[in-house]
């Protein structure tokens, strides 16, 4: 007998994990397994909360100097929220662990400055938590870092914050996969295609740039569908088969995993719903939290 359907929704996190490793998606959308934080999640979250609040300053003030100073505040906020955060410290007595964390994290801030001009942008839209459902039934979700809207066309602009280093030559299409999704549900949503996509690569300084059009968006409207049949496929088969690869050397789930000699739970019977996770949720192992 076949398991249960899986709730039709996806955000372009839980696309990536069934695209790279179907048995990770299932770990982490049907058995909603938890994952221990990591230094580089963790970094990606406290940096973007850094380049979020930043934009609540007046435009005068959003400095090098002052997003630095943000830095700890908002690493002090995360650990009040999420307590389990503090595990990444355990034994550091001195707190030398924790400021080099954190000057690692500044590093990454100060960088943002040689590829933007904060105090020359005005954000439409800052962590905007997006919605569609597609004609097939498909709902897609999550959240974009900020958009831009150019005061004299109207014109959108999609950015996303990499903490990681951009990709390697002939990989930045793949790249682009999650701002294409963005890109989908904002057409869908306003009947208007944005004019350009763009990550921010603080790892290595550089900023990727494309400029989608109808064509590309109907296209990964026609992937995303192909994808969910593959997942329900996956789903009334129970057939979440590994894909190991080097990857494999950041998952969490390891332990039950057959290409390790593990053994998955039983699948749920009853489908986890899945919620509006914005895309700081359990990191791809493809980058451990790196590329937030």
């Amino acid at each position: 007998m076949g398991g249960a359907s899986p709730v039709k929704s996806l955000s372009p996190s839980r696309a990536a994990d069934f695209m790279t490793c179907p048995l990770l998606y299932r770990f982490r959308t049907i058995d909603r397994l938890p994952e221990p934080p990591s230094p580089e999640a963790t970094r990606g979250t406290v940096v973007h909360s850094v380049l979020e609040r930043l934009f609540d300053l007046p435009a005068s003030s959003r400095t090098s100097d002052e997003a630095v100073r943000l830095v700890r505040p908002e690493w002090e906020r995360l650990l009040a929220e999420e307590p389990d955060v503090a595990a990444l410290f355990t034994g550091d007595d001195d707190g030398a662990a924790l400021q080099e964390w954190l000057t690692s994290a500044q590093t990454l801030v100060q960088r943002y400055f040689t590829l933007e001009d904060p105090q020359r942008l005005e954000p439409a839209e800052r962590e905007l938590y997006v919605e569609t459902t597609l004609e097939s039934g498909l709902r897609l979700r999550g959240y974009i870092d900020r958009v831009d809207r150019a005061q004299s066309t109207g014109d959108l602009r999609v950015v996303d914050y990499k903490t990681g280093k951009a990709p390697r030559a002939g990989f930045e299409q793949r790249a682009m996969f999650q701002m294409r999704f963005y890109a989908l549900v904002l057409w869908r949503l306003h009947g208007t295609v944005p004019r350009l996509l763009q990550l921010v690569y603080l790892g290595s300084g550089e900023v990727l740039r494309y400029e989608p059009d109808e064509a590309d968006l109907r296209a990964t409207e026609r992937k995303l569908g192909a994808l969910w049949t593959a997942i329900e496929r996956a789903t009334e088969r129970k057939d979440w088969r590994p894909n190991p690869s080097k990857l494999c050397d950041w998952c969490a789930h390891q332990a039950l995993c057959p290409v390790y000699g593990g053994t998955p739970p039983p699948v749920p019977e009853a489908p986890a719903v899945a919620g509006a996770e914005d895309e700081t949720e359990a990191p791809s192992p493809r980058t451990s939290g790196a590329d937030l």
